[in-house]
């Protein structure tokens, strides 16, 4: 067996330097300059509005990590400075009501424990020394109790009679384990019995944990990616809203989450408030008179991406209702202003994911900023704080007038890092798809680009399905590392994208290989009519998750179009792929129902199926802890490529899951693609 040591290729960052720019240029960005970029996230304004609080993950090259620091800066941008430097960790900030401390995580004592930090000096102190990690916290309103979210065994609640059951467990010595129901694991994680529930204790940290949710057997918050945002304290601060999944045996085959209320002295147990509704509930955030409860929901069961509303309840005790039922949008992120009159949402919009002002009582939306990417939005005094991010720069916090005036940027963290590169100039465009209907598409060009010279493209597919490649600053699928190589990146929200209306998303319902092929193939032909510097004879097609699975269908059903192709965690068979991921409730809303219940729909567009087409050559990617779209996907898909005699490298990473996080790894990936795209659309062919 010839094994190609890709890791072997470089012995340290700094050796691997960029191919230096043309006299008189600067060079284009890289992967070492994207895995480099300061990271801001988790923005909290202080209660008097004058002073934010936000995370900022750094690279930690030699620890193969980022490691994150809480940061402030005042309202206005002034007075930037870090307020942790540990070699932990530091993440989700949140004040005191009172504004003389910060309340945060960090696993600086060896596991994960709540501290707080006076915000006028002085060195952080712990407020949690439990026995097990805490994996969110949520600060009450009087800033009297707080609430951590612990991994425990339903039939040992108390944290120390789960962490001595979790001792034993690690001193035997056989490794099976037994299952006797879905999901025995999720995302990149084995489950072990246990369950993430809500517990609350003093703010000091003295005291037991009172455990809450007793006999509720299910995650609060969600797994595998719910933290503090899926609960709020009730408005005086005797319960807690959260939501879960409770859903048994059924667990992996349905998408039902609910919004519970439970007094946090454990009086009495948990309250479904939304059992009406069998689709999606989640993220309750109360108004600031305390007499309004509005969340997010979806209205179809089985459907993870479907259209959320924002809904609102009298509170105590009032009747569901849609606030946003006529908007076609669906908004995330919510944030009362200070008056109750308006919610502050962020929406995917035509390719950009604006920030809207919601009525709270006609549901009209506005949009306040439609440039780029708006995230975390929050109400700090007279303004709105917020992040943004675009095709040419990560994030960094904004404030805003609610009217949308004066908008004013307050951190410029990377600014230093960005003058040092040259990025591709984005261009948005359209044209039409399939029946004729208008599909948004992005194009990037090169960095440094001359006029006159032709250039190869890498044509870039989403995954999702329903997602988007919007006018934001990635980190795994960020054109401008194409750009920054000499391709024209070319990018095409085919139907099933989100941000054009829910019927566009819907689309692609039970016909993966047919509308959203046929918009790709019009998407690269009316970019190459529309720019004809682009090199319509070098082209190469790229793409992960369900883009992995069109490049593998694209092998069989466009298999002389492409120069060579990239499929990262994608399908090969969607049949069997039914039976090892472990998400149901997906390929069962995506094909209409089980493989034996309509067995049609699993091989109508089933790359597998078309193998013997293939002919254009292939880089294979796979994770090794993708639960998702397993490994054997990847393994089966370069093993049909070598059988076959068709050019081919496979790239495994056994410590990655759907992503590629760590920070040697991204740099390996990069390299591994570009150096692929550059063999066979750069290099002259034989």
């Amino acid at each position: 067996m010839r094994i190609l040591l890709l890791a072997a290729l470089f012995s340290g960052f700094a050796t691997l330097a960029a191919i230096a720019a043309p006299p008189g240029q600067i060079r284009g960005l890289n992967v070492r300059d994207l895995v480099a970029f300061d990271r801001i996230s988790e923005p909290v304004p202080s209660p008097d509005g004058r002073t934010v609080v936000f995370t900022v993950s750094a690279l930690d090259l030699d620890a193969n990590r980022r490691r994150a620091d809480l940061w402030r800066v005042g309202i206005d941008g002034s007075g930037l400075r870090r307020l942790t430097a540990h070699t932990a960790s530091d993440t989700a900030p949140a004040w005191s009501p009172d504004g003389k401390w910060i309340y945060f995580q960090s696993s600086r004592s060896g596991s994960s424990q709540v501290w707080k930090l006076p915000i006028d000096g002085g060195e952080a102190q712990p407020v949690t020394t439990l026995p097990l990690d805490v994996n969110a916290f949520k600060l009450s309103p009087d800033g009297a109790s707080l609430a951590v979210a612990l991994d425990v065994f339903l039939d040992a609640p108390a944290p120390a009679d789960t962490k001595k059951r979790l001792d034993e467990k690690a001193a035997v010595k056989a490794t099976g384990r037994l299952y006797d129901r879905l999901l025995f694991r999720h995302w990149d994680t084995w489950s072990d019995g246990r369950r993430q529930h809500w517990y609350v204790l003093p703010s000091t940290g003295k005291g037991d944990p009172v455990a809450i949710l007793k006999g509720l057997d299910g995650n609060a918050p969600t797994k595998p990616f719910g933290g503090s945002e899926e609960a709020a304290f009730t408005p005086d601060g005797k319960g807690l809203v959260f939501t879960a999944r409770v859903e048994g045996a059924g667990e992996a085959w349905s998408t039902n989450l609910d919004l519970w209320l439970v007094p946090i002295d454990g009086s009495a147990p948990p309250k479904r408030l939304t059992e009406a509704n069998r689709a999606v509930d989640t993220q309750p955030v109360f108004s600031p008179d305390g007499k309004t409860l509005a969340w997010l929901a979806m209205v179809r069961p089985g459907y993870e991406a479907d259209r959320q509303r924002i809904m609102l309840m009298d509170w105590p005790g009032g009747t569901a209702r849609a606030l946003t039922e006529t908007w076609d949008r669906s908004p995330e992120n919510l944030a009362w202003s200070k008056d109750g009159k308006t919610i502050y949402c962020t929406a995917h919009n035509l390719g950009r994911a604006a920030l809207f002002a919601v009525d709270a009582k006609t549901g009209t939306p506005k949009a306040i900023v439609d440039e780029g990417t708006s995230r975390y939005p929050s109400i700090a005094g007279e303004v709105i704080l917020f992040g943004r991010d675009h095709q040419r720069a990560p994030v960094d916090l904004y404030t805003v007038k609610p009217d949308g005036s004066q908008r004013t940027r307050i951190t410029k963290l990377n600014d230093e890092r960005l003058a040092a590169v040259a990025m591709g100039e984005p261009e948005p465009f359209t044209f039409k798809g399939w029946n004729d209907e208008t599909v948004h598409a992005w194009v990037v060009k090169p960095a440094n680009f001359e006029a006159g010279k032709k250039y190869p493209v890498a044509f870039l597919i989403h995954g999702g399905p329903q997602g988007s490649f919007g006018d934001d600053f990635h980190y795994r699928w960020n054109p401008q590392t194409y750009a920054g190589a000499g391709y024209a990146a070319v990018m095409v929200d085919f139907h099933g994208s989100t941000g054009y209306g829910q019927a566009f998303t819907d689309a692609i319902r039970g016909d993966w290989g047919g509308k959203p092929l046929e918009d790709l193939k019009k998407g690269l032909d009316a970019a190459l009519k529309k720019y004809p510097w682009m090199d319509g004879d070098r082209v190469a097609a790229l793409g992960a998750s369900y883009g992995g699975y069109m490049v593998n269908w694209i092998a069989g059903n466009w298999p002389d179009r492409f120069r060579c192709l990239v499929t990262h965690d994608g399908n090969l068979d969607e049949r069997f792929a039914y039976f090892d991921t472990e998400e149901l409730w997906f390929p069962e809303w995506e094909h209409h129902g089980t493989p034996w219940e309509n067995p049609e729909a699993y091989t109508k567009h089933n790359p597998i199926d078309h193998v013997a087409k293939w002919k254009t050559p292939m880089l294979v990617i796979h994770g090794g802890l993708d639960f998702r779209v397993v490994e054997t996907h990847g393994m089966s898909t370069f093993t049909a490529l070598q059988r076959k005699g068709i050019p081919s490298k496979f790239l495994h990473f056994p410590d990655e899951n759907h992503w590629v996080l760590k920070p040697h790894n991204s740099i390996l990936w990069h390299d591994t693609v570009l150096g692929w795209l550059d063999e066979w659309t750069k290099a002259p062919q034989k």
